[in-house]
This record gives C-alpha cells, structure tokens and sequence, in this order.
C-alpha cells in the first residue's frame, strides 16, 4: 500500500512535470545533504526576478543551459533530486515546513523525460511552492555537482557548486549539523551524515585552509 501510495502522490506528480522517478537506485556513498557552501564552490547559476516575461519558459531555458554546462545529468539524463521521504503530498509538506515538524527528506535518482517543465509542473508538485516559485536541491549520480533553487522576496535564485563532497565549508557544517543538539533535528539524517562523514579518511574539513 505504501509503494502504490507513494507512486500516487509523489511519482505521478512529477512524472507529468517530466522526471521518471527511479526508486531505491541512489549510489552507494552518496553525500546525503548539501549547506553551507563558499563563494569559492560556485560555478554558476542566474537569479530572475517575479515580472519576468515568460518567467516559467526562461527559468526552465536556463536551468537546462546550466545543469548541461557543468554537468549535472549522466549520459542516461539521470540526477539525483532531494524528496520528503514516506508517502506525504505535495500540499501536506507545505504545510509542515511552515507550520509543523519538518517532514523527513533524502535523495531521489530521476531520469529527465524528453518532454519536461521543472519551473512550471515541477514547482508544482515537490520542487517548489506553485509554478514560477521553485525550489529544490539537485546532485549529480557522482556527487560532483550540486544545484540549489531558491525563491526569495524578489524572485527566483539558482546556484550551482562544484564538488560539494569535497568543499570544507559544506563538509564542516554537515560536521556541525550531524552534532546538532535540537528536537526537531532529523535525527535519522544526522546519523546517515556522521556515517558518510566517518567513511571519508582524512575528514577535509578538519584540514586547515
């Protein structure tokens, strides 16, 4: 009941928006989450504000451009995109993330389907808040590049990050968040962190700069 649930609410949604989800198919040694880059990870990306002309088709135009530019898709135009994890619909997330415990999310490998609209029906249904509004965490199949959406009072920010899995400022605040004391900490994603964490020999955050 739980996987025909999931194909229902989560699955569908985004396969109208053009990504085919692939389910329990993310690489072995995956960083589980990306925060707190530097100036010096980035590598790209574009900000367009909300009257943009055509907003949804130019968002989408340059989201392609860029995640084919720094190579974000593997040659079966697969990526990894990060999901709540369990059954929950898109309106049912909203509605934690704002008003109640954040739902629990990992990553999700997704192949780009030939017809597609990740600004429009995407941020509809799980990357984002409605189309126009996106919002999302992307990572390639090897971890090697990273691209992060995000809506602000203004309009609509993208950024792309070069070896997240090897950038001591995101290395040290997974460190950070791994120890973090809270209760409404992930507590199953801190410790998947401080696993990938202990499996990396020497930690590059713990080099000096």
């Amino acid at each position: 009941m739980g996987i025909q649930e999931r194909e229902r609410k989560v699955y569908r949604p985004l396969r109208r928006a053009g990504l085919d989800v692939i389910p329990d198919a993310v690489p072995d040694g995956t960083m589980p989450l990306v925060l707190g880059y530097g100036r010096e990870d980035i590598i790209g990306g574009f900000s367009h504000p909300y009257e943009t002309s055509r907003l949804v088709e130019r968002l989408n135009a340059d989201w392609h451009d860029l995640a084919v530019s720094v190579g974000l898709f593997d040659d079966r135009r697969e990526f990894l995109v990060m999901l709540p994890r369990g059954t929950v619909t898109h309106g049912a997330w909203l509605h934690t993330m704002h008003w109640g415990p954040r739902t629990p999310t990992a990553w999700t490998r997704v192949r780009l389907l030939e017809r597609w609209d990740v600004m429009g029906r995407g941020a509809a249904s799980f990357l984002g808040v409605r189309p126009g509004h996106p919002g999302f965490g992307m990572l390639a199949l090897d971890s090697s590049v990273y691209i992060s959406c995000s809506t602000g009072e203004v309009g609509v920010d993208v950024t792309a990050v070069r070896r997240p899995d090897r950038s001591e400022d995101v290395l040290r605040e997974l460190e950070r968040y791994a120890r973090w004391d809270y209760d409404r900490a992930d507590k199953p994603l801190q410790k998947r962190i401080a696993d990938w964490l202990a499996g990396r020999a020497p930690s590059a955050a713990g080099r000096p700069r």
